[in-house]
């Protein structure tokens, strides 16, 4: 994984680059447009323009690739001030460059020249570029990455939380099944099919920002529960985990959501946390102790939910074991199930990764190409199920759930 670039990484360097192409071209052709009718459409002054912007036009689009490639352009409030300042610069820089280039000696009266062209020529540049990046750029960002665009309000909005994995995914935690060597390439395929199926079904995902040290990091369910708008930051069991919770916390603060922390000595992993209607049954885990448990009791019983305490010794997390079919339902494969009668209504399937499944909505679930078995008895049940290969995962553990977080 530390030598090709993920899918996802490739399709967002893509969409920068092309954001950046598109912005600068458009600009440079609306300048020669403007400037060339400004000068009774003479023939010379045309070259001369183009010597003249080329320079400033091909470092703006420098500048705002790398922009978009680091997510500048998903808001209009950062692709405003971000696009201007490229602007500024690349005018700047590209008329040193353009005046350089016929021989003028660059001392201080040349750049004090090129300093008062930003308010002469080179302000209808800044502009347009500003506006063109704005608009046109971030439509382009948007159709090549699969970024939103200012989306609205989170409660209006279905937003999953997904992160690349690391370069390091190999070293990730395995506590109850043997190591076995992990495909990486194969991994960051299946972690961007997985992410297009969220998408596809729709699901807004936001990428938190990669942690490239953090193996276990891709399990990003660990980190965050949500209830509402509410974001309770977990405190995760395993030390080496602590570290990712940080960017995290800053995403869900960036959608508006309201954010609360499990505090050590309590921990607590979200892959233990199971919310049915408004009981959440929580495991005591490895992972999860008991004051973890009574933080997140005080935190949602006063949002009217019921905190169920149940036990979990056969397997890493609770919903490693079981998880919840939309008519609240609970599934699980009944050897890694300590005590079926724990829940209201119980299933058992017949493939141990087919007790994990996502709610895409209300007829519709996400689930492991690896239990064809127990997707055939989902099936029967009514429901349309969508398979993924996760089996990369799967050998660290994992299930479909732990891959992403539903804002919910």
């Amino acid at each position: 994984m530390d030598s090709p670039a993920t899918p996802a990484l490739v399709r967002r360097i893509a969409a920068g680059v092309a954001a950046g192409f598109t912005s600068a071209a458009v600009t440079h052709f609306i300048c020669l447009f403007v400037f060339f009718l400004a000068s009774a459409a003479n023939p010379e002054a045309f070259r001369q323009l183009n010597d003249y912007f080329l320079p400033s036009s091909l470092l703006l689009f420098v500048l705002l690739s790398l922009i978009a490639v680091f997510d500048g352009l998903r808001r209009w409030y950062i692709a405003i001030p971000a696009a201007l300042v490229a602007a500024v610069l690349a005018a700047f820089a590209g008329t040193t460059i353009a005046l350089g280039a016929t021989g003028v000696v660059l001392d201080a009266v040349a750049l004090e020249f090129v300093a008062r062209s930003l308010a002469g020529p080179n302000l209808a540049f800044i502009i347009f570029a500003t506006l063109v990046t704005a608009t046109l750029g971030r439509r382009v960002w948007s159709l090549i990455a699969g970024g939103k665009l200012d989306s609205p309000r989170i409660r209006d909005r279905r937003v999953a939380l997904v992160r690349l994995p690391a370069g390091n995914l190999a070293d990730g935690i395995v506590t109850h099944q043997a190591r076995v060597g992990i495909d990486t390439d194969l991994a960051d395929r299946q972690w961007d099919e997985y992410v297009s199926a969220l998408d596809e079904n729709g699901w807004d995902t936001v990428e938190v920002p990669v942690a490239p040290d953090a193996a276990d990091s891709v399990f990003i369910e660990d980190t965050v529960v949500m209830f509402g708008d509410l974001a309770v930051v977990t405190s995760p069991g395993a030390e080496s985990r602590r570290g990712e919770t940080a960017a995290v916390e800053e995403t869900v603060r960036e959608l508006g959501l309201r954010v609360e922390r499990i505090e050590l000595p309590g921990t607590l992993e979200g892959g233990d946390v199971l919310k049915v209607g408004k009981t959440v049954y929580v495991g005591r885990s490895g992972r999860t102790n008991a004051e973890g448990i009574r933080q997140l009791r005080a935190l949602v019983s006063r949002l009217g939910y019921t905190v169920v305490a149940v036990p979990v010794s056969k397997v890493l997390h609770l919903k490693t074991a079981v998880t919840a079919l939309p008519d609240g339902t609970v599934i699980g494969y009944a050897p890694n199930v300590d005590d079926p009668n724990a829940f209201g209504r119980f299933l058992a399937v017949p493939e141990e990764t087919g007790s994990a499944v996502i709610v895409l909505n209300e007829s519709t679930v996400l689930m492991a190409a690896s239990a064809p078995h127990s997707a055939a008895l989902i099936r029967d049940l009514g429901y349309n199920v969508v398979a993924v290969d996760i089996s990369e995962f799967e050998k660290l553990e994992g299930c479909v759930t732990c891959l992403s977080v539903r804002v919910r």
